[in-house]
């Protein structure tokens, strides 16, 4: 953005000394804000020239002060020129500081970055997930890694950041770290939220993320077919733990919660919805958007099974859902126990509901979206996938009806 700088000088009447004397005021106005600064000249009020901004005449007196005034003019452009020349943030308060030399201390990255993950952590639970927290502490851990790595340095003014610092960052994640893309650009935006911070605080003059061309790609969801669902289900396991990992899977391949939405719901969350049934109705941790997702038989079985559970019945859940470790780990075995070939993690179930459950049986993509929460159909097109059995019976059901309107138009012949 050009910054917009106007100068403005003017006898001040309402500070009249009392010899009857006024000084003469620098007006700088930067992007409308104002700066006003004493030029520590003093004249009789009736020798200044309003429209012309100086002395009137050429006394010796005139002379002297116009001069003066034209070199403080000077000094301001020169001032606004050697900022941009050296790629500093323009504003009221920095171009004041830089004219009448006063150094602003030099704003550093690393603490930068600290403050914002010690405001994010004081909102766990609040707005921001424990797991969003450590993925910045990590982003964080990699920045301050890769400027002992590429610089010797343990911290870098945020003003020496540019677009050759990120593409070097992005380098380093990919060779040294040996992240794969998907994660390097994860870690890559997460500094860019740091950097857009600064930017949005006016303490570097440009964004330097502009013109990073980062991108992720998409990865191939895994989920389960009816088939495997069905194996599932209808297990039975020796041990409890791994009929409740079981239970909280396949309520969630049904309702297609994630793990910690699964984990936080309470009783109070199944409500009787505007069909007469009954409905959950919570907000998604991730994205505080509302899921409200009418139950199917399936889920209403598992509530009714762990109705009376101990951990039900004392900690008002609606499910004793275990630790995410231990669910995952358990999971294993059940794959291992059920034949299942794919690596299965409890967030197959989500990709499940929306892909083998729900779009699949014709249900529209608008409302396998509301009810995942999520706050376009573009995300949920990352978790549903339209099956090629589902475009055969959809093209199937297109060709009879195109065949029934030509035999229809043959008879009519």
């Amino acid at each position: 953005m050009k910054t917009k700088i106007s100068i403005l000088f003017y006898a001040s009447a309402s500070n009249q000394l009392k010899s009857g004397l006024v000084p003469i005021y620098l007006r700088i106005t930067v992007n409308g804000k104002r700066i006003e600064i004493s030029t520590g000249k003093f004249i009789e009020e009736s020798k200044w020239n309003k429209a012309a901004s100086k002395l009137k005449g050429y006394s010796e007196e005139a002379r002297t002060i116009n001069s003066y005034l034209d070199i403080l003019k000077n000094k301001v452009y020169e001032t606004e020129k050697n900022m941009v020349n050296n790629d500093e943030v323009i504003n009221a308060n920095t171009f004041r500081n830089k004219f009448i030399g006063v150094e602003e201390q030099q704003r550093m990255l690393i603490p930068i970055f600290k403050e914002h993950n010690h405001q994010m952590q004081a909102l766990i639970d609040k707005e921001f997930a424990l797991n969003t927290y450590k993925r910045y502490e990590t982003s964080l851990s990699h920045i301050q890694e890769f400027l002992k790595y590429k610089y010797s340095l343990v911290d870098i003014p945020i003003k020496d950041i540019n677009l050759a610092f990120i593409n070097d960052f992005d380098f380093y994640l990919r060779t040294v770290k040996n992240c794969n893309n998907n994660s390097t650009i994860k870690y890559v935006r997460n500094f860019g939220k740091i950097v857009k911070w600064c930017y949005a605080n006016d303490w570097i003059a440009r964004d330097p993320f502009l013109n990073f061309k980062g991108k992720v790609k998409e990865v191939e969801r895994a989920f389960l077919t009816e088939e495997e669902i069905t194996t599932i289900y209808l297990k039975e396991f020796s041990a409890d733990r791994l009929n409740q990992v079981k239970d909280a899977f396949i309520f969630c391949c049904f309702t297609g919660f994630a793990y910690i939405d699964v984990f936080q719901l309470k009783k109070s969350n199944v409500e009787m919805g505007i069909d007469g049934s009954k409905w959950i109705c919570t907000h998604r941790q991730k994205t505080d958007t509302p899921s409200r997702i009418p139950l199917l038989q399936i889920p209403e079985e598992i509530i009714e099974k762990y109705k009376y559970h101990p951990q039900c019945a004392n900690e008002d859940r609606l499910l004793p859902v275990l630790s995410n470790q231990k669910t995952n780990a358990y999971l294993k075995e059940i794959a291992d126990v059920c034949g299942i070939k794919k690596e299965l993690t409890f967030h197959i179930a989500r990709h499940t509901f929306a892909t083998t459950v729900t779009l699949t049986n014709g249900v529209p993509i608008e409302s396998v979206s509301k009810m995942l929460g999520h706050k376009s159909l573009r995300t949920t097109q990352h978790y549903a996938k339209i099956l090629d059995q589902k475009v055969s019976e959809d093209m199937t059901a297109l060709r009879n009806k195109f065949a029934s309107q030509k035999e229809a138009g043959l008879k009519s012949v």
